[in-house]
């Protein structure tokens, strides 16, 4: 059959994204552009990052050694 049909679908989404008005926080976006508030991290994984914050020592994952003698 072609892609006809595939090419229509596309062709509808890429007009609903051009012309469709668009709802957004322009506020946000600017602190985003600008870099306004450093790295948030979010409280889920702050654990976890502080985790990995600590640093990494080459010989804590057991392969400090190979690594040497490469």
């Amino acid at each position: 059959m072609g892609r006809g049909r595939a090419k229509a679908k596309q062709t509808k989404v890429a007009r609903e994204l051009k012309y469709r008005p668009m709802d957004m926080d322009i506020s946000s976006l600017e602190q985003e552009l600008r870099g306004d508030g450093g790295q948030h991290v979010p409280p889920a994984y702050e654990d976890l990052a502080a985790e990995y914050d600590q640093g990494s020592d080459s010989d804590s994952d057991g392969y400090g050694d190979l690594r040497k003698s490469g």
